[in-house]
């Protein structure tokens, strides 16, 4: 198995084989969140106007540039997604909407064997379905701050998924210490904006909270985000 690291938008376009698409802050950690909360579906979609086609039919749930969306029902904040709980999303499709994670998971999905979504929070269980499915290339793609300028959560996250695969060292304390004394943690940590709460810093840093990996998969004109237990 070869591993290539990746990152932004140009990692998404130049990944190939099975890609990781990592995005802790926050989107792949909000949709397993969302799952663990009983949704039935999560859908991808980056075009803000397409996405509100579907208002009424599913939840719509994202940001612009870490922006809140108008017409949207909730941002794209973990701590928020618990707040709402189990009977705001059980049963329901979630329509995601992110800068960075869905859309290089979408850049990635035209010319990659296959897309995997991952954060620190499901980081083992999607080591685990690509050590089963031994695929020859594996790029993982750190998608950063807007896609556009590298970030420590990410980086460090695809060190982790790195080490689960191939054995090389990690250290999480170092990890933490990195990303947390970073403006990509900091910016949650002030408290000054109410769409960026601080607990979110702290949830998108625990390790391996959900036991199925996310793998996109074109459905109905749009990708979902199918959950793979393992």
């Amino acid at each position: 198995m070869h591993i290539q690291r990746l990152s932004l938008r140009e990692g998404a376009e130049a990944a190939r084989g099975t890609t990781v698409i990592i995005d802790v802050y926050r989107a792949f950690t909000c949709e397993p969140l969302m799952y663990y909360l009983g949704a039935s579906q999560v859908l991808l979609e980056s075009h803000i106007d397409r996405c509100l086609t579907f208002r009424g039919q599913h939840l719509l749930v994202g940001e612009e540039n870490e922006l809140p969306i108008e017409g949207f029902d909730l941002t794209n904040s973990p701590s928020l997604i618990l707040a709402k709980g189990r009977d705001f999303f059980a049963g329901r499709t979630v329509l995601h909407r992110t800068t960075s994670g869905v859309t290089g998971t979408l850049i990635a999905h035209t010319h990659s064997d296959e897309v995997l979504l991952a954060s620190f929070a499901n980081a083992a269980a999607t080591a685990y379905y690509i050590r089963q499915r031994h695929p020859e290339l594996v790029s993982i793609v750190a998608m950063g701050t807007r896609s556009e300028k590298p970030s420590p959560e990410d980086e460090w996250c695809g060190a982790y998924i790195e080490s689960l695969l191939c054995g090389k060292p990690y250290d999480h304390i170092e990890a933490m210490q990195e990303i947390l004394t970073n403006e990509t943690a900091q910016k949650f940590l002030r408290g000054d904006k109410p769409y960026l709460p601080r607990e979110d810093a702290a949830l998108c840093i625990q390790r391996d909270l959900f036991d199925f990996a996310l793998r996109a998969e074109p459905h109905n004109g749009l990708l979902l985000a199918r959950k793979v237990k393992i």
